[in-house]
Protein backbone atom coordinates (compact mmCIF):
# COMPACT_ATOMS: atom_id res chain seq x y z
CA UNK A 1 0.00 0.00 0.00
CA UNK A 2 1.36 3.43 -0.91
CA UNK A 3 1.85 6.15 1.68
CA UNK A 4 -0.94 8.17 0.10
CA UNK A 5 -3.31 5.19 0.31
CA UNK A 6 -2.34 4.64 3.94
CA UNK A 7 -3.04 8.29 4.72
CA UNK A 8 -6.47 7.87 3.12
CA UNK A 9 -7.19 4.86 5.34
CA UNK A 10 -6.15 6.78 8.45
CA UNK A 11 -8.22 9.80 7.41
CA UNK A 12 -11.28 7.60 6.87
CA UNK A 13 -10.82 6.02 10.27
CA UNK A 14 -10.49 9.42 11.95
CA UNK A 15 -13.68 10.55 10.25
CA UNK A 16 -15.44 7.44 11.46
CA UNK A 17 -14.25 8.06 15.01
CA UNK A 18 -15.76 11.54 14.78
CA UNK A 19 -19.09 10.10 13.64
CA UNK A 20 -19.02 7.63 16.54
CA UNK A 21 -18.93 10.42 19.13
CA UNK A 22 -22.35 10.47 20.80
CA UNK A 23 -23.77 13.56 22.44
CA UNK A 24 -24.34 13.17 26.21
CA UNK A 25 -27.97 14.01 25.58
CA UNK A 26 -28.39 11.25 23.00
CA UNK A 27 -30.60 8.47 24.32
CA UNK A 28 -29.83 4.84 23.60
CA UNK A 29 -32.58 2.83 21.91
CA UNK A 30 -34.85 0.99 24.33
CA UNK A 31 -33.55 -2.48 25.12
CA UNK A 32 -29.95 -1.72 24.12
CA UNK A 33 -27.53 -3.71 26.26
CA UNK A 34 -24.89 -1.65 28.00
CA UNK A 35 -21.52 -3.30 27.46
CA UNK A 36 -19.60 -4.16 30.65
CA UNK A 37 -16.63 -1.94 31.44
CA UNK A 38 -14.07 -4.64 30.65
CA UNK A 39 -15.51 -4.98 27.13
CA UNK A 40 -15.64 -1.23 26.54
CA UNK A 41 -12.05 -0.88 27.73
CA UNK A 42 -10.89 -3.75 25.51
CA UNK A 43 -12.59 -2.31 22.44
CA UNK A 44 -11.16 1.15 23.11
CA UNK A 45 -7.69 -0.36 23.42
CA UNK A 46 -8.05 -2.29 20.15
CA UNK A 47 -9.36 0.78 18.33
CA UNK A 48 -6.45 2.90 19.56
CA UNK A 49 -3.91 0.25 18.54
CA UNK A 50 -5.31 -0.02 15.01
CA UNK A 51 -4.88 3.74 14.57
CA UNK A 52 -1.47 3.75 16.24
CA UNK A 53 0.11 0.92 14.25
CA UNK A 54 -1.29 1.66 10.77
CA UNK A 55 1.60 3.99 9.90
CA UNK A 56 4.44 1.76 11.21
CA UNK A 57 2.82 -1.20 9.43
CA UNK A 58 2.65 0.76 6.16
CA UNK A 59 6.33 1.65 6.54
CA UNK A 60 7.27 -2.01 7.08
CA UNK A 61 5.41 -3.01 3.92
CA UNK A 62 6.99 -0.18 1.92
CA UNK A 63 10.51 -1.38 2.75
CA UNK A 64 9.60 -5.08 2.49
CA UNK A 65 10.64 -5.72 6.08
CA UNK A 66 11.75 -9.19 7.05
CA UNK A 67 9.85 -11.61 9.28
CA UNK A 68 11.81 -10.60 12.38
CA UNK A 69 10.82 -6.94 12.03
CA UNK A 70 7.23 -7.97 11.34
CA UNK A 71 7.29 -10.02 14.52
CA UNK A 72 8.35 -6.97 16.54
CA UNK A 73 5.26 -5.07 15.38
CA UNK A 74 2.99 -8.06 16.02
CA UNK A 75 4.40 -8.41 19.55
CA UNK A 76 3.61 -4.75 20.23
CA UNK A 77 0.11 -5.15 18.80
CA UNK A 78 -0.55 -8.29 20.86
CA UNK A 79 0.38 -6.39 24.01
CA UNK A 80 -0.83 -2.83 23.40
CA UNK A 81 -3.88 -3.76 21.33
CA UNK A 82 -5.01 -7.21 22.39
CA UNK A 83 -4.05 -6.98 26.04
CA UNK A 84 -1.56 -9.83 26.45
CA UNK A 85 1.33 -9.60 28.87
CA UNK A 86 4.60 -10.12 27.04
CA UNK A 87 6.05 -12.25 29.82
CA UNK A 88 3.07 -14.04 31.36
CA UNK A 89 0.82 -14.70 28.36
CA UNK A 90 3.12 -15.06 25.34
CA UNK A 91 5.76 -17.65 24.70
CA UNK A 92 7.95 -17.37 21.60
CA UNK A 93 9.56 -20.22 19.67
CA UNK A 94 7.27 -22.77 21.33
CA UNK A 95 8.79 -26.18 20.57
CA UNK A 96 6.51 -28.85 19.13
CA UNK A 97 8.22 -32.13 18.19
CA UNK A 98 11.41 -30.48 16.98
CA UNK A 99 9.63 -27.60 15.24
CA UNK A 100 9.02 -24.14 16.65
CA UNK A 101 5.77 -22.18 16.61
CA UNK A 102 6.30 -18.43 16.51
CA UNK A 103 4.03 -17.79 19.50
CA UNK A 104 1.95 -19.69 21.96
CA UNK A 105 -0.77 -17.80 23.84
CA UNK A 106 -1.43 -18.78 27.44
CA UNK A 107 -4.37 -17.67 29.55
CA UNK A 108 -4.26 -18.60 33.21
CA UNK A 109 -1.22 -20.74 32.32
CA UNK A 110 -3.29 -22.76 29.83
CA UNK A 111 -2.11 -22.88 26.20
CA UNK A 112 -5.09 -21.73 24.10
CA UNK A 113 -3.69 -20.76 20.69
CA UNK A 114 -0.69 -20.77 18.38
CA UNK A 115 0.32 -17.81 16.22
CA UNK A 116 2.26 -18.19 12.98
CA UNK A 117 3.92 -14.99 11.73
CA UNK A 118 4.91 -14.27 8.13
CA UNK A 119 6.74 -11.25 6.77
CA UNK A 120 4.54 -8.25 6.14
CA UNK A 121 4.73 -8.46 2.34
CA UNK A 122 3.92 -12.19 2.22
CA UNK A 123 0.36 -13.23 1.49
CA UNK A 124 -1.06 -15.75 3.95
CA UNK A 125 -1.89 -19.08 2.35
CA UNK A 126 -2.92 -22.69 2.95
CA UNK A 127 0.70 -23.80 3.43
CA UNK A 128 1.06 -21.49 6.43
CA UNK A 129 -2.18 -22.83 7.87
CA UNK A 130 -0.99 -26.43 7.52
CA UNK A 131 2.19 -25.48 9.33
CA UNK A 132 0.44 -24.08 12.39
CA UNK A 133 -2.17 -26.84 12.19
CA UNK A 134 0.56 -29.39 12.81
CA UNK A 135 1.48 -27.61 16.02
CA UNK A 136 -2.16 -27.45 17.13
CA UNK A 137 -2.81 -31.14 16.44
CA UNK A 138 0.25 -32.25 18.39
CA UNK A 139 -0.54 -30.05 21.38
CA UNK A 140 -4.33 -30.43 21.38
CA UNK A 141 -4.89 -26.70 20.85
CA UNK A 142 -8.14 -25.57 19.20
CA UNK A 143 -7.19 -22.09 17.96
CA UNK A 144 -4.68 -21.05 15.31
CA UNK A 145 -3.85 -17.49 14.28
CA UNK A 146 -2.01 -16.43 11.13
CA UNK A 147 -0.71 -12.89 10.68
CA UNK A 148 1.65 -10.88 8.52
CA UNK A 149 0.92 -7.77 10.59
CA UNK A 150 -1.61 -6.44 8.11
CA UNK A 151 -3.95 -9.43 7.86
CA UNK A 152 -5.06 -11.42 10.90
CA UNK A 153 -6.85 -14.76 10.50
CA UNK A 154 -8.20 -16.97 13.28
CA UNK A 155 -9.02 -20.63 12.62
CA UNK A 156 -10.72 -23.18 14.84
CA UNK A 157 -9.68 -26.82 14.72
CA UNK A 158 -12.09 -29.61 15.65
CA UNK A 159 -10.23 -32.83 16.39
CA UNK A 160 -11.20 -35.97 14.50
CA UNK A 161 -10.39 -38.05 11.45
CA UNK A 162 -10.05 -35.89 9.52
CA UNK A 163 -9.73 -32.72 11.57
CA UNK A 164 -12.12 -29.91 10.64
CA UNK A 165 -10.70 -26.41 10.15
CA UNK A 166 -13.03 -23.38 10.15
CA UNK A 167 -12.09 -19.76 9.49
CA UNK A 168 -13.67 -17.79 12.35
CA UNK A 169 -12.50 -14.30 11.42
CA UNK A 170 -10.24 -12.34 9.09
CA UNK A 171 -9.23 -8.70 9.47
CA UNK A 172 -7.12 -6.49 7.19
CA UNK A 173 -5.82 -3.56 9.23
CA UNK A 174 -5.12 -1.47 6.11
CA UNK A 175 -8.31 -2.20 4.19
CA UNK A 176 -11.03 0.36 3.49
CA UNK A 177 -13.26 -1.42 6.00
CA UNK A 178 -14.37 0.97 8.74
CA UNK A 179 -12.54 1.22 12.03
CA UNK A 180 -15.58 -0.05 13.94
CA UNK A 181 -15.76 -3.25 11.89
CA UNK A 182 -12.05 -3.91 12.38
CA UNK A 183 -12.39 -3.29 16.09
CA UNK A 184 -15.41 -5.58 16.38
CA UNK A 185 -13.52 -8.42 14.70
CA UNK A 186 -10.20 -8.04 16.53
CA UNK A 187 -12.03 -7.75 19.86
CA UNK A 188 -12.50 -11.53 19.72
CA UNK A 189 -8.72 -12.00 19.78
CA UNK A 190 -8.24 -9.94 22.94
CA UNK A 191 -7.20 -11.61 26.14
CA UNK A 192 -10.50 -10.64 27.78
CA UNK A 193 -12.59 -12.23 25.01
CA UNK A 194 -10.42 -15.33 24.79
CA UNK A 195 -10.63 -15.80 28.55
CA UNK A 196 -14.43 -15.74 28.34
CA UNK A 197 -14.38 -17.98 25.23
CA UNK A 198 -16.37 -15.44 23.23
CA UNK A 199 -14.45 -16.47 20.14
CA UNK A 200 -15.97 -19.94 20.52
CA UNK A 201 -19.42 -18.40 20.20
CA UNK A 202 -18.32 -16.52 17.10
CA UNK A 203 -16.94 -19.70 15.55
CA UNK A 204 -20.13 -21.66 16.25
CA UNK A 205 -22.25 -18.94 14.67
CA UNK A 206 -20.01 -18.76 11.59
CA UNK A 207 -19.85 -22.55 11.27
CA UNK A 208 -23.63 -22.88 11.57
CA UNK A 209 -24.21 -20.47 8.69
CA UNK A 210 -21.23 -21.43 6.53
CA UNK A 211 -21.88 -22.24 2.85
CA UNK A 212 -21.16 -25.90 3.56
CA UNK A 213 -23.64 -26.04 6.45
CA UNK A 214 -26.32 -24.26 4.44
CA UNK A 215 -25.74 -26.62 1.49
CA UNK A 216 -26.28 -29.61 3.79
CA UNK A 217 -29.55 -28.10 5.00
CA UNK A 218 -30.73 -27.43 1.45
CA UNK A 219 -29.98 -31.02 0.44
CA UNK A 220 -31.75 -32.52 3.45
CA UNK A 221 -34.86 -34.63 2.89
CA UNK A 222 -37.09 -32.12 4.65
CA UNK A 223 -36.01 -29.20 2.46
CA UNK A 224 -35.98 -31.08 -0.85
CA UNK A 225 -39.47 -32.38 -0.12
CA UNK A 226 -40.61 -28.83 0.68
CA UNK A 227 -39.11 -27.68 -2.64
CA UNK A 228 -41.02 -30.45 -4.44
CA UNK A 229 -44.30 -29.33 -2.87
CA UNK A 230 -43.68 -25.67 -3.69
CA UNK A 231 -42.78 -26.54 -7.29
CA UNK A 232 -46.01 -28.50 -7.60
CA UNK A 233 -47.96 -25.54 -6.18
CA UNK A 234 -46.36 -23.07 -8.57
CA UNK A 235 -46.06 -25.18 -11.73
CA UNK A 236 -48.50 -28.05 -11.29
CA UNK A 237 -45.57 -30.40 -11.95
CA UNK A 238 -44.91 -33.18 -9.44
CA UNK A 239 -41.12 -33.40 -9.67
CA UNK A 240 -39.16 -36.39 -8.40
CA UNK A 241 -37.31 -35.70 -5.13
CA UNK A 242 -34.24 -37.52 -6.41
CA UNK A 243 -34.15 -35.34 -9.53
CA UNK A 244 -34.49 -32.18 -7.42
CA UNK A 245 -31.61 -33.37 -5.27
CA UNK A 246 -29.46 -34.07 -8.36
CA UNK A 247 -30.13 -30.64 -9.89
CA UNK A 248 -29.36 -28.87 -6.63
CA UNK A 249 -26.03 -30.68 -6.34
CA UNK A 250 -24.94 -30.39 -9.97
CA UNK A 251 -26.42 -27.09 -11.14
CA UNK A 252 -27.50 -24.87 -8.24
CA UNK A 253 -24.99 -25.21 -5.41
CA UNK A 254 -21.33 -24.29 -5.77
CA UNK A 255 -19.06 -27.38 -5.92
CA UNK A 256 -16.81 -26.24 -3.05
CA UNK A 257 -19.77 -26.28 -0.64
CA UNK A 258 -20.33 -29.98 -1.30
CA UNK A 259 -16.91 -31.22 -0.18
Amino acid sequence: MSEQAAQTVVANEQAEVSREVVSPTTKKPAGTRAAPKWETDARDRVRAAIRRYSKPLTDLIARDANEGDTRLLITDFLCAGLGYDKYDDLTTEYQVKGEFADYGIRIDKQLVAFIEVKRCSQKLNAKHLRQVQMYAVNEGVEWMILSNGQVWQAYHMTAGLPVVIDLALEVDLLSDTGLSAKTDALFYLTKEAFKRRLIDDLWRARAATSPKSLAQVILSDVVTDAIRKELRRQTNHNADVGEIHRILRSEVLRPETLL
